[in-house]
């Protein structure tokens, strides 16, 4: 055999063979559960806030698609998001602990009869009805933004109305720059078309909702 092609040969199946390595990592929630000390200090407080860069409630992760989980630390790992303690979170996680961490809180699952403290689900008024077709968002977030159409998709429906505005923001921003931004190609365009009270608006309604997101209290804390 070519010498040449021999090489490509072997290269090709390294290739394959990483790539169906990294996809063969699991989570399990019991060696997560171990390795959330850094987490259960914010997302382990009902109602904590964050107090840099910017004020508002920590998001709720009791609850979210394990997928999606694991995407936002990969990000705050890589920078294409930027917050400075979510950064140093990440950089200190491996990714089978990103998956793990991510098992742990996909399945803590809402106490039976909870709503995780949202309304009921009521339509949007008219003019958030016309914000929400203006960005498609159901188009991914599903309808109610509580049914992602991919579990690497965030379910937003009950999130933190403050925390929501804050991440929509934060699309508008480049992530290359200052100490807060999110690069991603779809959010960061479809953000880009509201203005600031429109991003508020679209937040206050998507914090109104019912969803699956709730905040576990962690013990020590109650």
């Amino acid at each position: 055999m070519n010498k040449k092609l021999s090489t490509i040969g072997v290269l090709v199946v390294a290739s394959v063979t990483f790539t169906a390595s990294a996809q063969e990592i699991k989570g399990d929630a019991q060696a997560g559960a171990n390795k959330v000390a850094m987490c259960i200090g914010c997302h382990g407080i009902e109602g904590y806030q964050a107090s840099f860069p910017e004020v508002y409630k920590v998001p709720k992760i009791s609850g979210q698609s394990a997928r999606y989980i694991e995407s936002a630390l990969a990000a705050y790992k890589k920078a294409d998001r930027r917050h400075p303690t979510m950064r140093g979170i990440a950089d200190s996680l491996t990714e089978q602990d990103m998956a793990d961490v991510a098992a742990f809180y996909a399945g803590q699952n809402m106490p039976a009869g909870g709503s995780g403290g949202a309304a009921k689900a009521h339509d949007p008024a008219p003019a958030v009805a016309a914000l929400i077709q203006k960005g498609a968002c159901f188009s991914c977030h599903g309808e109610g933004f509580a049914k992602p159409i991919d579990p690497a998709y965030p379910k937003v429906a009950g999130q933190h109305a403050d925390y929501v505005y804050a991440a929509l923001k934060s699309y508008q921003r480049d992530a290359g720059k200052g100490t807060v931004g999110r690069s991603n190609g779809v959010m960061g365009g479809i953000a880009k078309q509201f203005t600031l009270q429109e991003l508020k608006q679209l937040a206050g309604y998507i914090g109104s909702l019912e969803g699956d997101l709730h905040t576990v209290p962690e013990s020590r804390f109650r």
